[in-house]
């Protein structure tokens, strides 16, 4: 088969590392890909929210699946194009990823059906959203309703952190149209973990439990990221809590979205807290996390495209699903800056001398035939051991080799 996945970033290069082992992929191509990517499939020079561009090319060339990872394509309804135009894709359809392009969405539909979630009010107005935080005091938290690249979650511990965060986000523009409208919770406390699923409307079949990073910095300071990395399996998912989830959480979500005439196919993201009182959603995404799914898809025995054709055919219930017993963690080395202003272009060196471990490419381009830096999160050296311990220590080891200027990096993933 002709595969074409969309995207650029870590999560599309895991993606395409693991389809490349599929024996039914023939030829594999990413738009617009990055300088890793292109090591295991062709990259195309066709941006990821170009709709009509991707469904032409992909039509021109006949692709026979076309994977769409991100969130915004997803967001602005690409799965639908392609379908549209005859070309099978697996992602959700638009009315389907609005459980991500919309935090007041997803939280109206738990209130709805009785999904554990913190207790929240959706504010498009400055002055109520302000008279609010005030009332309820901190901590509390802020959220963007729309996307903003896994950054419009502002943890306030003070009101005036708060009222500065709805400030920045309905005044300001921060995050563009995405913060018109903010979701203001109570702050949850506990453990966080991420549970990702298969689904194919009615069917959802959880994959092995992960642990993202988000904060830049280690002892979890500093500002949100888009993840600064992750481990798998979490050491708190015990499988008493995953039969709960599955459940209170997952089944439930997934019948929700079918009941609502919004049919969810794809990879479902679970955010979950655990609370003093139970497991709570913390978020959906309508796609794989990451660098979630770095940690995840290591771990996977299976073939990845026959999960994905059996999610798009309504067949999941008799795919074939199997995980290593293993664990995997993925250390993110990103731009010093991020998630503010960074440099770009800077020489990679030391790729070559990595062991023990996969570097997924995130931020990277090619300049001259050297790989650079293009991107906040630059590289996700990703390792598999026996024991959590044993994948932390070489995902460190694995790292080891690698310079660019201003890197960074946090020093404390899986040991927080």
């Amino acid at each position: 088969m002709k595969v074409l996945v969309v995207g650029s970033g870590g999560r599309e290069h895991a993606i395409c590392w693991k389809l490349k082992q599929s024996p039914k992929v023939t030829e594999l191509y990413c738009a617009p890909g990055n300088g890793g990517i292109a090591q295991v499939a062709q990259c195309v020079s066709v941006k990821a929210t170009d709709v009509e561009g991707m469904v032409a090319w992909a039509k021109g060339n006949a692709m026979d699946l076309v994977v769409v990872a991100p969130d915004d394509p997803l967001a602005l309804g690409m799965v639908d194009e392609l379908e549209a135009a005859g070309i099978p894709a697996f992602g959700p359809r638009q009315n389907a990823a609005v459980i991500e392009a919309s935090k007041a969405f997803s939280k109206e539909l738990m209130k709805k059906y009785g999904i554990p979630t913190a207790r929240y009010e959706t504010f498009t107005d400055l002055a109520a959203a302000q008279d609010y935080i005030r009332a309820q005091g901190a901590p509390i938290v802020v959220k963007a309703d729309g996307l903003a690249l896994g950054k419009g979650v502002v943890v306030a511990q003070t009101v005036e952190e708060a009222l500065e965060a709805v400030q920045s986000m309905m005044v300001d523009k921060k995050f563009g149209a995405s913060g018109a409208t903010v979701v203001i919770e109570e702050c949850m406390t506990g453990p966080e973990v991420t549970v990702l699923a298969f689904c194919d409307g009615k069917t959802v079949v959880p994959m092995v439990s992960s642990q993202d990073h988000k904060r830049a910095y280690d002892g979890n300071k500093g500002p949100n990221t888009g993840g600064m990395g992750a481990i798998s399996p979490s050491p708190h998912y015990t499988p008493e809590l995953a039969r709960r989830c599955m459940e209170e959480i997952f089944q439930p979500t997934v019948a929700a979205m079918a009941a609502e005439g919004r049919p969810f196919q794809g990879v479902l993201y679970f955010g979950l807290m655990l609370t003093p009182d139970g497991p709570k959603v913390v978020e959906y995404n309508a796609r794989f996390g990451d660098p979630e799914c770095q940690t995840v898809l290591s771990l996977l025995e299976s073939d990845l495209l026959e999960i994905m054709l059996a999610c798009r055919e309504g067949r999941l219930d008799t795919a074939d699903i199997r995980w290593r017993s293993d664990a995997a963690c993925c250390l993110v080395l990103a731009s010093g800056g991020y998630p503010g202003s960074y440099k770009k272009g800077c020489p990679i060196s030391g790729l070559e001398d990595v062991a023990g471990a996969v570097v997924f490419h995130a931020g990277t381009a090619l300049a001259d035939g050297q790989v650079v830096t293009n991107g906040g999160r630059v590289l996700g050296v990703t390792a598999v051991a026996p024991t959590l311990d044993g994948a932390i220590d070489a995902a460190y080891a694995g790292a080891k080799p690698i310079h660019f200027e201003n890197m960074m990096f946090r020093r404390d993933i899986g040991r927080i």
